[in-house]
């Protein structure tokens, strides 16, 4: 559990590493009025980036438990645990609901 909460944030910050780097080359690879020599060095620098620099590497996980599944974006919770911190009375402004 907490290795997968670590792998995931060292790929965040490879991601936000890579980010700008990556942004370039994709656009010199797909820019049609450049020479092509240029852009297949572009292309090629691009393959060389590492697999976990790839923003598809990022998971949503659980920031409590690190479960994968059922993360709710707002408050970085699994569903199970933002139930029990809301019903505890920990999350300020979540009220159970009634009807």
């Amino acid at each position: 559990m907490r290795g997968r909460i670590i792998r995931d944030i060292k790929a965040r910050r490879a991601v936000a590493k890579m980010e700008m780097p990556r942004t370039i080359w994709r656009y010199l690879a797909r820019n049609t009025t450049l020479e092509p020599q240029i852009r297949m060095q572009a292309q090629l620098a691009l393959s060389r980036v590492p697999r976990e620099a790839s923003p598809s590497a990022i998971k949503n996980r659980c920031i409590v438990t690190g479960r994968g599944r059922g993360v709710l974006n707002q408050w970085k919770m699994c569903r199970y645990e933002f139930r029990m911190r809301a019903l505890n009375g920990d999350l300020p402004g979540v009220d159970k609901g009634m009807w």
